[in-house]
């Protein structure tokens, strides 16, 4: 459903509607959300990329943003909810500022909310840079504003590294050690960007994976909880949200991006959506293949040709 009345949008969810994009401004849905009704807020907001859903070019505009809907997101957030705030840099003339640097500054001043977990979202692809490292992650800060919190790590193990491994010494020596349901997921995690031959590509310059989605939803968001999206974009969090069993309510000012959004979650619902499963490796080239063959040494002797 996509609707240009926040008024609306915040009744179709209150009365069981599953996907609702606001076409407005976050601000105008932010102030009308009801108090505690939010388990879980996540979003990569806009930054730096000359879009025309970028707010400012300056760090000061991206800074003045956050300060004025913070105590907003605050507000909404249930008692256990949980936000999660996916953000890159901002390079200007040589010099790189972390904007999860400039987001805990205001984010974190607050007494009320600590930062959980600053996540590590590594990828292998981008623009390769010429005087400095090329960037290669960004970053998901992890906030809760209660020592009481929802946080399901079962639902996001991964596969132990050793699975076979036992315990070789006291009580239970000879027992399996791994947990059966796997370890915890750490950090750092290893998920494809969506560059343009990635299965969920759409038109928007910038969407991140719903795999990196998906599993802050399996974490962070009660089963019956609200996930809502000020900056939706098409909607990798709804579509995450939807494939986790959760609401979602997104805030999106593009037309054309919610009318994305809500063809991704038709193809939710007839099981034909385009995603990058969650738990699928990532891709190692066959050593043998001609792509990954060094062209300027001898197969044989390994020496320069």
């Amino acid at each position: 459903m996509i609707t240009k009345s926040a008024d609306a949008a915040i009744a179709a969810i209150q009365s069981g509607e599953k996907f609702v994009i606001y076409n407005g401004d976050c601000r105008t849905l932010l102030k009308a959300l009801p108090p505690r009704s939010v388990a879980l807020a996540l979003s990569s907001p806009p930054y730096f990329l000359g879009k025309a859903f970028d707010v400012s070019r300056e760090l000061d505009g991206f800074s003045n943003l956050h300060r004025e809907i913070f105590p907003y997101l605050q507000s909404v957030l249930e008692e256990s909810g949980n936000l999660g705030w996916q953000v890159g840099h901002h390079i200007r003339n040589g010099v790189c500022t972390p904007l999860d640097f400039v987001v805990h500054e205001i984010f974190g001043a607050s007494a009320s909310w600590r930062l959980r977990n600053r996540i590590v979202w590594t990828f292998g692809h981008g623009t390769h840079a010429k005087n400095r490292f090329s960037g290669r992650h960004e970053t998901v800060l992890w906030y809760s504003g209660a020592q009481s919190y929802h946080f399901d790590l079962d639902a996001t193990r991964v596969p132990q590294k050793y699975r076979g491994k036992k315990f070789y010494k006291g009580p239970r020596k000879g027992e399996w050690s791994s947990n059966p349901a796997g370890k915890n997921p750490g950090d750092v995690w290893d998920i494809p960007n969506v560059k343009a031959n990635h299965v969920e590509k759409t038109e928007h310059p910038c969407q991140f994976p719903v795999a990196l989605a998906q599993r802050l939803v399996r974490a962070l968001c009660r089963p019956d909880g609200l996930v809502f999206d000020p900056f939706a974009g098409v909607a990798s969090t709804g579509v995450a949200a939807a494939i986790e069993g959760r609401a979602f309510l997104g805030a999106e000012v593009d037309k054309r991006y919610c009318e994305v959004s809500e063809q991704r979650w038709q193809a939710v619902l007839s099981e034909t959506v385009r995603i990058r499963p969650i738990d699928k490796p990532v891709f190692q080239p066959d050593p043998r293949s001609a792509v990954a063959r060094d062209p300027y040494t001898s197969s044989a002797q390994g020496d320069y040709i």
